[in-house]
């Protein structure tokens, strides 16, 4: 029984990875789970400079799911090439890092300082607002997706994952401009702008007062955004949104999926990516499918 995966040349173990932001850079989680089981370990967001991230309370609980407005806080590359990549190195997992930015040239700087360390993939998190066009988020407009994946290929030595907003009227447009633009795989959904209200505090339940919903009520949406990704491009695509047992991540699979995040779910239970493994396996003994990738995009 065949679970690799392939993603733009990286062979993956299996098509389980972390979703980023949700696992740190695995440390804190590498006591319970073990890290040579995952496909891949996503990193939390890297930027060139560290950033404080939002004014708290910044996480809130919502039905069948969370809000979160950290802010992409992080130590920078600094830190996270000299802490955090040596520890990801010791285990065998395909290690990619998710780059965050707020204008084209912060991207440039982190890909250019990750060029020749030892990892595998960039991600490439583009629902940053962009100061330089007022604010909006470079994920919703497809000439400014196309743009930053063109740049962002020219000095990226590792391929490029982009991840795109659903926060967007046709995500296949996104979808394409993307492709376009050069990427070799796209991760999807980031996170849907949601609002909480504290009814009893009649005040926002984060500080951001927006932030974004993640956890099994987004699901629906995103098992139809990769399927219609999956009609519209040629390369392959990373599901994920609201993933916490096999069945999910074999819908995001069955709906075109090459791989899958798992995000939220690890918050509720942090052996949640090693158990999800071990149900697909059970489902490919179960319905006798010799290799995973009979089921990548089965259903049409």
């Amino acid at each position: 029984m065949n679970m690799k995966v392939n993603l733009a040349g990286v062979t993956l173990n299996n098509p389980v990875m972390t979703a980023s932001g949700t696992f740190g850079s695995g440390e804190e989680y590498s006591e319970l789970v073990d890290l040579n089981r995952l496909g891949a370990v996503v990193t939390k967001g890297v930027a060139n400079i560290p950033w404080a991230g939002n004014p708290t309370p910044r996480i809130a609980e919502t039905y069948g799911g969370m809000i979160n407005a950290i802010g992409l806080q992080n130590p920078g590359m600094d830190v996270f090439i000299e802490r955090d990549i040596p520890f990801l190195k010791k285990y065998d997992t395909k290690i990619i890092v998710n780059v965050c930015g707020k204008t084209t040239e912060d991207y440039i700087q982190v890909v250019e300082r990750l060029a020749d360390e030892p990892v595998d993939m960039l991600e490439i998190n583009i629902s940053c607002p962009n100061v330089k066009e007022g604010g909006i988020a470079f994920g919703q407009d497809p000439k400014a997706v196309e743009a930053i994946t063109r740049e962002v290929k020219k000095y990226a030595k590792q391929p490029v994952i982009m991840k795109l907003s659903p926060n967007v009227t046709d995500i296949t447009v996104m979808a394409k401009a993307a492709e376009a633009g050069g990427a070799d795989v796209l991760s999807m959904i980031n996170t849907l702008t949601g609002m909480k209200i504290d009814v009893n505090r009649r005040t926002f339940a984060v500080a951001n007062k927006t932030g974004g919903l993640s956890g099994p009520a987004i699901k629906p949406i995103a098992v139809r955004m990769v399927y219609q990704a999956a009609c519209a491009v040629k390369i392959p695509i990373i599901g994920m949104g609201g993933i916490m047992t096999a069945e999910d991540a074999l819908e995001f699979i069955l709906a075109g999926a090459t791989a899958v995040s798992v995000g939220t779910a690890n918050f509720v239970n942090p052996y949640a990516t090693t158990e999800i493994i071990a149900g697909i396996e059970d489902y490919m003994i179960k319905y006798q499918i010799e290799d995973i990738s009979e089921l990548i995009g089965a259903v049409r």
